[in-house]
């Protein structure tokens, strides 16, 4: 593969006239330049009027490579031929390189250029590109390009220090001004005259001497006031930035973005050119499709979504990052998207993170260096199975993907206070949606372990810490609450007349009858799995429970599930001989949402079980005798109805979960060691229903 280098402009705030003096004297040899053992001209011409210079050199350099490349090239130096093409009229520098040595095997072309700035003729503008192709190298090509590519980085940084070096130099002396080129006045007889040293650095009566100057703030290069924006960036993730902005001029219709937009996609693909670039693509598309540029202008969030939407700006972190706080907990999912809408609550996140953009750029003006993420400070308390709704969670992710696809690099911290123990839970359902890199970025912390040193006081100020974390700042950010369901949508009034369809389209639909309960069996290969559950009370009062058995209930060669009735028990079973009941029995009235979910203790089979209240407890009720059939044949039809949804979240899934939570730099210890030790006794289970 070609490995591609592109510098951005140098400015030298200096004419042109005096850098070429201070570039000339890189040679023959450069001290400054360790690598660089020494040069010889092979061919030098002269245009007719004098003001064309090309001279071609060969260039010795020192191989910095490992002992045993060196031995298996034979060689402990290359040789390059560079080509300088010096125009005095029109004061331009153009310089070719190329490689001799292992020509055959190894590649490498450089051009670079000097100029006059086109916006102030006595600066002079630098820029360089290079190329490096292995083609074969004894089975080392790998090792090779990324050494040579290093090396090659960190001349040009040395570069650039020699030529400033010799300016000073100059300066000191006093020269500071060498006169442009002129063409030479025509003469009637010429008359010969000894050779002298080159114009460049020829003592005349028209150089004009002057003290030793000092370089001040306003006299710094343009790479300063990069730096400022940028942050410290090495010389290939700068040609990196450069070739991916080159490309979008090149290609792009629309508004460019801006380079701290642009850094962004880079550093989310590791400065992997292509693939940066292939993400930006379709982020520029998916901005342009849904207008993104212009919503900050046009979005205005319902009265309703700016009561209940518990989140806001507030300050920032101890970094000058913007910190941003949602109290997720007391926010409900569920009943914002059945009152606005998915699209909607998409659409406030989507501002949110225009936002955040906005206030990195504030913030970089104001504290004087790069800001180009934010800080999010998310509060758990209250977090709850009803969170768990699949519809809430299926949007969630879908918000993540969208956040994570065209908004890459923006999280710099996320501060999670005051996690339950539900938590573990809903991370293994979202866990694995999230990339490393901003995994990384987590800081988790359960019951008051925010508090004092290493908690929030490490990364907020005191003074900004919230009044509703023990802090004595007021903040002002809605607290949420629950959507009364008197403001829910209307079924014809969902978007696109599509989404209570989509809402609904993983659940399964049940009717249970008096005698006759509705059961669903769930094999479990390993104990610590995770069942978790999810439905809503259509018509009646129901009472559910689940149980454990230690065999598989007999099924119809027809019905790989659940028989016709919904019951799968055996009519032989007995309490506490076949089966046990691992929860008690909850009471579900008509019009509630139940979400819950259990650690398994023991491998085998699991029963979910929905009976109409009023029948008496025990599995045993399952299995209707004279009494119940006749019951049942004499009820008018189904007294009660639900939409129920499970998952059965793996050990193995949840193990790593509880990994990667532990993994995080946070005091999550002590809760997942809580969670996860339920499950050898009394097993974890969490209900919610939406009273």
């Amino acid at each position: 593969m070609v490995q591609k280098y592109q510098s951005p402009v140098r400015v030298y705030k200096h004419p042109f006239e005096l850098v070429m003096a201070a570039y000339e004297k890189r040679f023959p040899t450069c001290p400054q330049i360790p690598v660089f053992l020494g040069s010889e001209i092979l061919s030098e011409s002269h245009s007719a009027d004098g003001a064309v210079h090309v001279v071609e050199r060969s260039c010795r350099l020192r191989l910095e490579a490992p002992r045993l490349l060196r031995k298996l090239a034979g060689v402990e130096h290359a040789v390059f031929v560079q080509r300088n093409v010096l125009n005095r009229k029109e004061r331009t520098l153009l310089i070719d390189a190329h490689n001799e040595t292992f020509a055959h095997r190894v590649v490498v072309r450089e051009n670079c250029s000097y100029t006059v700035h086109p916006e102030n003729e006595n600066w002079t503008c630098f820029k360089q590109s290079a190329s490096l192709d292995v083609q074969s190298f004894f089975g080392f090509e790998n090792a090779l390009e990324k050494m040579a590519m290093k090396q090659y980085t960190a001349s040009i940084k040395k570069g650039k220090e020699v030529i400033e070096y010799y300016l000073n130099e100059l300066i000191s002396q006093g020269m500071c001004h060498i006169p442009r080129w002129t063409p030479a006045p025509i003469l009637q007889k010429a008359e010969p005259q000894a050779p002298g040293p080159p114009e460049a650095i020829m003592p005349s009566s028209d150089l004009v001497l002057a003290p030793k100057t000092v370089t001040t703030e306003e006299d710094k290069s343009d790479a300063d006031w990069r730096k400022q924006r940028l942050g410290q960036l090495t010389p290939m993730q700068e040609s990196c930035l450069i070739q991916l902005r080159h490309w979008l001029q090149e290609t792009h219709q629309g508004k460019i973005p801006r380079d701290e937009h642009i850094l962004r996609f880079l550093r989310a693909r590791d400065f992997h050119l292509d693939k940066a670039r292939d993400m930006l693509r379709q982020s520029l598309s998916w901005r342009k499709q849904y207008q993104v540029d212009s919503l900050l202008q046009t979005w205005r969030p319902p009265a309703l979504l700016e009561e209940f939407y518990a989140g806001g700006w507030h300050y920032q972190d101890i970094d000058g990052r913007p910190l941003y706080i949602l109290r997720l907990g007391q926010m409900d999912t569920k009943g914002l998207m059945k009152a606005v809408g998915e699209e909607a609550l998409l659409r406030q996140v989507l501002s949110v993170n225009e936002e955040g953009q906005k206030r990195c750029e504030i913030n970089s003006r104001q504290f004087g260096c790069p800001i180009s993420s934010w800080t999010c400070l998310l509060d758990l308390e209250g977090l709850n199975m009803r969170h768990l709704w699949r519809p809430g969670v299926k949007a969630l992710l879908r918000m993540i993907q969208v956040v994570e696809d065209n908004y890459p690099e923006t999280l710099g911290r996320l501060l999670i206070v005051r996690a339950p123990r539900v938590f573990p839970v809903l991370w293994t359902l979202i866990s694995p949606f999230i990339n490393e890199n901003s995994r990384q970025k987590f800081l988790i912390y359960s019951g008051s372990h925010y508090q004092g040193p290493g908690g929030l006081v490490d990364y907020l100020d005191k003074e900004v810490i919230p009044d509703f974390l023990g802090g004595e700042c007021v903040c002002n950010v809605p607290e949420g609450g629950l959507v009364p369901k008197s403001l829910y949508l209307r079924e014809e009034e969902q978007e696109h007349g599509d989404q209570l369809q989509q809402w609904t389209e993983s659940y399964h639909s049940a009717s249970v009858l008096r005698g006759a309960p509705h059961e669903v069996t769930v094999e479990i290969q390993e104990g610590e799995s995770v069942i978790t559950w999810d439905f809503d009370i259509l018509r009646g009062d129901v009472v559910f429970s689940l149980y454990h058995a230690k065999q598989e209930p007999t099924l119809g060669p027809q019905e790989p599930v659940s028989r016709a009735s919904g019951q799968l028990v055996d009519k032989g079973w007995g309490l506490d001989t076949n089966y046990s009941c691992v929860e008690a029995p909850l009471l579900c009235r008509e019009g509630e949402s139940i979400q819950g979910s259990h650690v398994t203790r023991w491998p085998g089979i699991y029963l979910l079980r929905w009976q109409v209240h009023g029948i008496s407890g025990g599995l045993a009720c399952s299995l209707p005798g004279m009494d119940g059939v006749l019951t049942t044949l004499h009820s008018p039809g189904p007294k009660c109805k639900l939409l129920y949804y499970y998952e059965v979240l793996s050990s193995e899934d949840f193990r790593g979960s509880m990994s990667s939570l532990e993994s995080c730099t946070s005091g999550f210890s002590h809760l997942s060691t809580t969670t996860t030790s339920s499950s050898s006794g009394q097993s974890h289970s969490s209900f919610l229903g939406s009273r």
